[in-house]
């Protein structure tokens, strides 16, 4: 089991993406990577408001062919949710012959396209048949029925988020990706709420960010169903029992059901953290660090304690009926380890009446 990682300028300690690369050169299956001026599901490579780092480009192709000179695969993403009234334009079709013709000029074609777009599969399916076309997780795919209706134009699939915890369907999905053909892949350490109903909408906010900051916009309302929700202490324990995170510490119950597995990097502040603690199978530190997003700012000074998880963490949530109201199971969790940072020091826990 190997690890596929998001592309980076520099890590925090502003190391550039080689040094994990070299450190973990046997771990690290795949590095995927946006193309400047090319929508994806995260911001702009190269475009901040309307400041454009004209640098971009050449760092971009200059990592290219490092990474492959490593004989580590690239997957190139086009995962926009969102392509506007281009969507299915003879325009976007030369716009994707262009970009992974200039991939193939630097490197040979990249191994794998990443997208949420049935018409870039098409595109790709039609003109470069030896890459891999992968469904992005952003199309929510999380039946059979939702492989069957695109295995046409898809040769692998990211699961949906939400059934990162359940196994019994992992292993269903895996039986028919395996008996047609199909490739599957999970990815580890999303923030995001799970089933949320805002998320269409910010996909899409995303994909036309470039157009939104161009405009003046009401600066009483925040888009960001998460951030709005978990603005109140009291929704706090939904970040135990409302996601679909698997800890790094449970990452190895997945290597009979997946050759790789993603981890979110692309645009946190701790990518290298992030990575390594995967890879090592361990973190001691604030769970919510190595989560994209991460929410942790929300809840300073609090943390959640990635080592007081207890060890039946995993089997319960794994094997689990999804009866909140019942169970309590990770109400309990969450007090045990959400603490205050720099001390053991519990708001769940009277200390007064201990003494």
């Amino acid at each position: 089991m190997k690890f596929s990682i998001g592309y980076y300028f520099f890590d925090e300690n502003e190391n550039p993406i080689s040094y994990i690369l070299d450190k973990n050169i046997d771990k690290i299956e795949e590095v995927y990577f946006p193309w400047v001026n090319i929508e994806t599901c995260r911001s702009s490579l190269n475009d901040t408001g309307g400041y454009i780092d004209w640098s971009a480009q050449e760092r971009l192709e200059y990592d290219l062919v490092g990474i492959h000179k490593r004989n580590i695969k690239l997957n190139l993403l086009m995962n926009s949710n969102c392509y506007g009234e281009k969507s299915i334009s003879e325009y976007l079709m030369k716009n994707v012959c262009s970009v992974i013709d200039r991939i193939e000029s630097l490197v040979g074609l990249p191994d794998t396209v990443t997208t949420t777009s049935p018409a870039i599969a098409y595109i790709v399916k039609t003109h470069y048949k030896s890459i891999e076309v992968r469904a992005s997780i952003n199309m929510m795919i999380g039946n059979i029925e939702g492989m069957k209706y695109l295995s046409e134009l898809f040769d692998g699939f990211y699961i949906r988020r939400e059934n990162n915890r359940n196994l019994s369907v992992i292993r269903s999905l895996k039986k028919w990706a395996d008996n047609n053909g199909k490739k599957l892949y999970i990815l580890a350490n999303s923030g995001c709420m799970s089933y949320c109903s805002g998320q269409i909408f910010h996909d899409n906010l995303v994909a036309h960010e470039k157009q939104i900051s161009q405009v003046i916009n009401m600066k009483d309302f925040n888009p960001y169903t998460c951030w709005n929700y978990y603005s109140n202490p009291d929704n706090w324990p939904e970040i135990i029992r409302n996601t679909s995170w698997i800890r790094p510490e449970d990452i190895d119950n997945y290597k009979d059901l997946f050759s790789v597995i993603k981890i979110a990097s692309r645009m946190s502040s701790r990518p290298a953290e992030t990575i390594q603690a995967y890879i090592d199978r361990s973190y001691d530190g604030n769970l919510l660090n190595i989560m994209e997003p991460s929410h942790g700012s929300l809840l300073f000074p609090y943390i959640i304690d990635n080592k007081r998880f207890p060890k039946d963490w995993f089997n319960k949530v794994s094997d689990c009926d999804k009866n909140c109201k019942k169970c309590g199971y990770c109400d309990k969790v969450f007090k045990k380890v959400f603490v205050s940072i720099g001390s053991d020091r519990n708001p769940y826990v009277n200390y007064s009446a201990m003494t």
